[in-house]
């Protein structure tokens, strides 16, 4: 398993995607469900940019994805 700011964030979107399928969730985080897929894989990393639009859509702080760090 990962370690880190990727697992963090990984570990964010799988709860609070929920039972919502990663199509669903796509549409209410404003990033494409393959994305989404490839984050709680750590198959890819998140760019700022993407990461400001989740927090923006999903009304979060950074504090709220990685309460350790802030």
């Amino acid at each position: 398993m990962r370690n880190g700011l990727d697992a963090q964030l990984a570990k964010y979107l799988r709860q609070k995607r929920g039972d919502l399928s990663y199509a669903l969730f796509a549409k209410k985080v404003g990033i494409s469900a393959t994305m989404i897929h490839k984050l709680e894989t750590g198959d890819r990393h998140i760019t700022l940019r993407k990461l400001e639009t989740v927090m923006a859509k999903l009304k979060i702080k950074l504090g709220d994805i990685f309460p350790d760090q802030f």
